[in-house]
């Protein structure tokens, strides 16, 4: 299993999946109110709550064009959200069936191409979207994060240095730039990623890990163990988190707790030996 797949912490936040407001239904009844708002999103209790809205609105027979761009859209981000995401990609399609110019919509079908590991078809559509609109940051971040799963760490790096630049709040494009820095030793560079990541978002466990592997790269094991040891406290089954602090607590000479970890993260993740290697930490 390759490091992106184990970002994926990250590609929740990258990733922004966008639901949008439909209009021209003031005067609707109250029951197309309820599924319009539904179909929004407005329940975050559960995916399936806004697939059926949006199934309602979609099969009424009532709709605008425009609407069922929508709804379509939003139930495939639904659709993601379960896991489901060829029938993401499939309502995708519609959506851009009845707008091919809406480039949210081709961001959020590469997001769902991505999921499956279609890494090319992913990066076609973001860049559908980036033709279309070419300050949308979003689609960078998105198409960076699909380069770091092709291991091409530098092309991610400049897709994330436009997404920073074209939206300095997004969390997610400053820690997969640290992480893409990171990887092909550019330390001191991903460490000022990682800290403007971990300001704008506190409780972000991938970036305390991307952190810890620049501090194992830096050769300084106590801060590494330390974001390391935060990582897990936030996702407890984070491998590279537990291979890492052990290999920092065995350097440190605490060999039972290292070996232990070390033990432990390779029972979660059996090829995390060969992913550190590639990382350049062996």
């Amino acid at each position: 299993m390759q490091n992106t797949v184990r970002r994926a912490v990250v590609h929740g936040t990258a990733s922004t999946l966008i639901l949008l407001s439909l209009g021209g239904v003031a005067g609707a009844q109250r029951p197309m109110l309820k599924n319009i708002e539904l179909c929004n999103g407005v329940d975050r209790t559960s995916p399936d709550i806004q697939i059926d809205a949006c199934t309602s609105l979609i099969d009424s027979g009532k709709q605008t064009p425009q609407t069922l761009v929508i709804a379509y859209n939003n139930r495939g981000n639904a659709y993601v959200a379960k896991g489901e995401y060829d029938r993401a990609v499939q309502d995708y399609d519609q959506s851009i069936k009845l707008n091919p110019n809406y480039f949210r919509i081709f961001n959020n079908r590469g997001v769902a191409y991505q999921k499956k590991g279609e890494y090319d078809l992913a990066i076609k559509d973001f860049d559908e979207a980036i033709r279309l609109n070419a300050e949308y940051a979003n689609a960078f971040a998105n198409r960076a994060q699909t380069y770091q799963h092709k291991g091409e760490y530098e092309r991610a790096a400049r897709d994330y240095d436009e997404a920073t630049r074209l939206k300095p709040t997004l969390e997610a494009a400053w820690s997969g730039r640290c992480w893409s820095r990171a990887i092909v030793g550019e330390l001191q560079a991903a460490l000022a990623d990682c800290n403007e990541a971990l300001r704008l978002e506190p409780n972000a466990a991938a970036t305390f890990d991307s952190r810890g592997l620049i501090y194992l790269k830096l050769g300084e094991w106590d801060s590494a163990i330390a974001d390391y040891t935060s990582a897990l406290r936030l996702d407890p089954k984070l491998a590279s988190s537990l291979y890492g602090r052990g290999l920092a607590k065995l350097t440190r000479g605490d060999t039972s707790e290292g070996n232990a970890e070390l033990a432990a993260a390779k029972k979660l993740e059996p090829n995390i030996v060969e992913d550190f290697i590639r990382y350049g930490v062996r």
